[in-house]
């Protein structure tokens, strides 16, 4: 637990508005162009793609050497997620155009898709630090993404709060830029939404879940599926049909993250699914809010609270580090590599102890 005097000086700081190095994200322009019928495949394009993301992660570890995760118990996803933010303070996101990633494979009350009212406190908190143009964008894997944004309101928000929201199943060609092959399990590379890369921060707010469908859990690894395309226009090769057939699946979860660097995760933790997954299974209350800006240290502390409540097979056995996701992720330097580069906040005694529990089960 943090002391309390720390905890007070939190308190008192403004709301995400530090002006340290950005961590946002990274287009890495060298490594993809605009959409054609293919990749390009070229060893020197996936060298620079992995180079580049390496070297931000590098510089984001080496300013403090270790990679916070907050963890606040909590039953108001709204409270909760507010507090998350004042404790973590990520700092280099004020003026900066921000694509907020939800997480919509359907459009099912969390965890299975991501609660509006949580969206809403985060956007609102985004504003308050003055960030610049918010655009909010996903694409559905089991259901119409359209439909799913409807159902959830997504709409309703962009309008509430002047934000835009596209449906990434509907870009043009030229709204996609193409990953090579070279380097990933990807056998045409895969495609990603320039939209999310053009901008100057990505915000990716996910769930705790298991994922039966292959990828074994979904959290913010796998959240970002969502930015890869299915089909491109003109190109009729099906990405997603290559990932969930592929006996590399969660390999290449891995490696779809090194298109870019996130500004800030948001993981919502007060209910999960603990089998099943991503839409329907057994749901428990699990009464915490994550946040940080390590994608592998959010998942590998999500996994923690995830053995903590009793799951799949897959999720629990051996030590977090081998799962593929998180040992392919860690090979990419996508960030921490180890339990001891994780520091784990906390506002409270109960968020002290959960963190306490689930410290064995990350190691």
């Amino acid at each position: 637990m943090m002391p309390k005097d720390s905890a007070h000086r939190y308190s008192r700081r403004k709301m995400l508005q530090l002006t340290g190095l950005a961590a946002g994200a990274a287009a890495l322009p060298s490594a993809c162009h605009a959409a054609t019928p293919r990749t390009d495949t070229s060893p020197s394009a996936a060298a620079t793609t992995m180079a580049d993301t390496q070297a931000t992660t590098a510089a984001t570890m080496a300013r403090g050497g270790m990679s916070r995760v907050v963890l606040v118990r909590t039953e108001d996803r709204v409270a909760g997620t507010r507090k998350a933010l004042e404790l973590l303070q990520p700092d280099g996101l004020t003026g900066k155009t921000v694509f907020l990633k939800p997480n919509y494979n359907t459009a099912d009350p969390a965890p299975a898709a991501t609660d509006t009212r949580l969206l809403a406190a985060l956007i609102e908190e985004l504003q308050n630090a003055k960030v610049g143009q918010i655009t909010i964008g996903d694409r559905s894997g089991m259901a119409d993404t359209r439909e799913a944004m409807t159902s959830k309101g997504v709409f309703q928000l962009a309008d509430r709060y002047g934000l835009k929201a596209i449906v990434l199943d509907e870009l043009a060609a030229a709204d996609w830029q193409y990953f090579p092959a070279e380097g990933t399990h990807w056998s045409q590379g895969f495609a990603f939404a320039r939209p999310a890369l053009k901008a100057g921060a990505i915000v990716n707010t996910c769930c705790l879940k298991t994922h039966r469908f292959g990828g074994h859990f979904t959290l913010s690894l796998k959240n970002t599926v969502g930015l890869v395309a299915k089909y491109v226009p003109g190109d009729s090769y099906n990405y997603m049909g290559e990932l969930h057939s592929s006996p590399h699946q969660r390999l290449m979860i891995a490696e779809i993250n090194k298109a870019y660097q996130p500004a800030l995760i948001v993981l919502d933790g007060v209910e999960a699914l603990v089998n099943g997954g991503p839409d329907t299974g057994k749901k428990v209350k699990s009464g915490v809010i994550l946040a940080g800006t390590d994608r592998v240290a959010v998942d590998v502390v999500a996994i923690g609270i995830l053995r903590s409540l009793g799951t799949t097979e897959a999720v629990s056995r051996g030590s977090v580090w081998q799962l593929e996701q998180i040992r392919r992720a860690v090979e990419l330097g996508l960030g921490a590599s180890h339990a001891d580069q994780i520091e784990i906040v906390t506002a409270n005694a109960a968020g002290q102890t959960m963190a306490d529990q689930i410290r064995p089960l990350i190691v």
